[in-house]
């Protein structure tokens, strides 16, 4: 009887699953799922960067990434007219 219960279990499982992947959207286009994987990366980026200027010390270092920041920014910018 529990081995019933587990199948059971897991084809609801892969229903639910399948049932996600379904209502998620339109697909994308190779091109736009790479100028989403891009935007997706410069975020992630970014948001490091900000991390590690709320830590740094030194003021050389604190100016290395407030261009770096400035520079993603831009980036992100010009992937955004682009879109």
């Amino acid at each position: 009887m529990a081995r019933g219960f587990e199948s059971k279990s897991v084809e609801a499982q892969q229903e639910e699953a399948a049932r996600g992947r379904k209502t998620a959207g339109p697909e994308l286009s190779p091109v736009d799922r790479s100028i989403e994987q891009r935007r997706r990366l410069l975020e992630l980026s970014r948001t490091r960067a900000r991390h590690d200027l709320s830590r740094a010390t030194a003021a050389a270092h604190k100016r290395m990434l407030e261009q770096a920041i400035a520079a993603l920014e831009r980036q992100l910018e010009e992937l955004a007219a682009h879109a």
